[in-house]
């Protein structure tokens, strides 16, 4: 879809029941975004959540319960994603230097090649994507999005059908 002039993006949004649902407006975002990086990095054999898993661990030494709590996914797809990144050598876990039961996810020189690779095209879909604000609310758009997440929206509450993320 090229560029709509801002009248049509209003007439569409007036249009739409859920044009004001922030909840709805987020999941649409995210899901359109997180498809397109899907495409974007088949050829390289990584899943935007593979991606993160990866760009994440290379930060430091953190665990697999680290990782759940960063990146925001529940424990078992962490596993099953760790469990195919081991498998394609991109990472590999090993006993945590502070107790022995908990391990800690490095990433191999091969994830380290392959997150080289993707960050690129990550980048470059970014930058795509957020060239259609304007670009004196682009800074602003990440940053409100970041106090967001960081802030009000940190943590999920309890509720009887806890809401799995695989994202």
């Amino acid at each position: 879809m090229g560029k709509l002039s801002e009248e049509t993006v209003s007439a569409i949004a007036e249009a739409s029941p859920l044009a004001a649902n922030l909840a709805w407006l987020l999941s649409q975002a995210s899901y359109t975004l997180t498809t397109e990086l899907t495409a974007a990095l088949e050829g390289l054999g990584v899943s935007p959540r593979a991606y993160h898993v990866l760009k994440t661990a290379m930060k430091g030494e953190f665990t697999q319960t680290d990782l759940t709590k960063m990146i925001g996914l529940d424990k078992t797809t962490l596993v099953v994603t760790l469990d195919e990144l081991e498998a394609t050598g991109l990472a590999e876990r090993r006993p945590s230097a502070g107790d022995r039961r908990a391990r800690v996810i490095s990433v191999t020189k091969a994830g380290e090649r392959k997150i080289r690779a993707a960050d690129e095209i990550v980048e470059r879909i970014h930058t795509d994507v957020l060239a259609t604000l304007p670009a004196a609310e682009r800074k602003a758009f990440l940053h409100s999005l970041t106090t967001l997440v960081c802030s009000r929206l940190a943590d999920p509450v309890v509720c009887s059908q806890p809401v799995r993320r695989r994202a």
